[in-house]
């Protein structure tokens, strides 16, 4: 949240505010903001490597030197639309089931709260997921079905992983529970959830990353299978480990940046996004890139949001 402090010390040299893009002032106030960032720094379930509870944080300090100017909008979206940065969840350690609840009545407040504004959680694991995708399922009108738009390396379709229904490789077959689901980018999976894909077609529509090389026919696809009401995860290791290493399970195949910019700026364009998540960040010391990239790719959901926004009201 924008710090306050007294106006005759507001010229002095301080820092940065660690909002998302270093926003101060009306740009990062809640009653200007048309988007609102909540932190939700959870490590429970990763299966191999972990800081995944280091990566909001990592988004938080890069986007403050982030170029505030997009030259694609040709425009300064952050200040334009106003982006509020809520502080940190810290969820309970008694067990993911225990805190997986509790993020679902975070979530609930912070989205009725929210109301047109676009909220997007920055993980954590990839286990936060389930909880604002069913808050969101839950607002809905009666009648409409949510759809999620999954950017990922993996299925996570897996019933439970390790004994929990709450796994990062759960978290999807607990999104199914109440949504469609649109998988993009997918190149590493069970016979099982193979199995499951094709049983639960088309209210699963899987794009395996093989797929998405030769041309953007792939784009398409996604977008008329997903319904009107978009809920958007990005687990990072969706992209080439080439240029996101920072992530506990890298697969090699992976996607690149402008291929999946052009599918982000289609979906805010012609989709009601309701929510969205980035996770799975798990910096690398000492290398700042992979955590400016997750960042960038956050200022471009806002600025795509932005631009819908605009283009509707004009």
């Amino acid at each position: 949240m924008s710090n306050e402090i007294p106006e005759s010390l507001k010229d002095l040299p301080w820092e940065l505010p660690r909002n998302f893009l270093g926003l101060e002032g009306e740009a990062g106030s809640w009653a200007r903001a048309g988007v609102v960032i909540l932190p939700v720094p959870y490590e429970a379930t990763v299966s191999y490597q972990g800081g995944t509870k280091l990566g909001p944080q990592a988004i938080l300090e890069a986007s403050r030197y982030i170029e505030l100017y997009d030259q694609e909008l040709d425009a300064e979206p952050g200040p334009e639309i106003g982006v509020v940065t809520l502080p940190a969840l810290h969820l309970s350690s008694a067990g993911p089931e225990t805190a997986v609840r509790e993020l679902r009545e975070a979530c609930d407040a912070v989205f009725a709260a929210a109301g047109d504004r676009l909220p997007i959680l920055l993980g954590g694991e990839h286990s936060i997921s389930s909880a604002p995708v069913a808050a969101a399922a839950a607002r809905l009108p009666e009648g409409r079905r949510l759809s999620v738009l999954q950017f990922d390396a993996h299925g996570d379709l897996r019933l439970e992983y390790e004994g929990s229904p709450y796994s990062h490789a759960s978290v999807m077959a607990r999104c199914i529970e109440c949504a469609d689901l649109v998988q993009v980018g997918i190149r590493a999976i069970t016979a099982e959830e193979r199995a499951l894909m094709r049983e639960r077609d088309p209210a699963i529509t899987t794009i395996f990353a093989d797929e998405m090389w030769d041309n953007e026919a792939w784009i398409d696809r996604a977008m008329d299978a997903l319904g009107d009401d978009v809920f958007i995860t990005f687990d990072v290791d969706y992209f080439d480990p080439s240029i996101m290493p920072a992530t506990g399970t890298p697969e090699p195949g992976g996607l690149t940046w402008y291929p999946t910019m052009k599918l982000l700026r289609r979906v805010f364009a012609e989709k009601n996004v309701v929510a969205a998540d980035v996770v799975e960040l798990a910096p690398i010391g000492g290398n700042a890139a992979p955590d400016f990239v997750a960042a960038k790719l956050v200022y471009k959901m806002v600025g795509y949001r932005w631009l819908a926004e605009r283009q509707r009201s004009s």
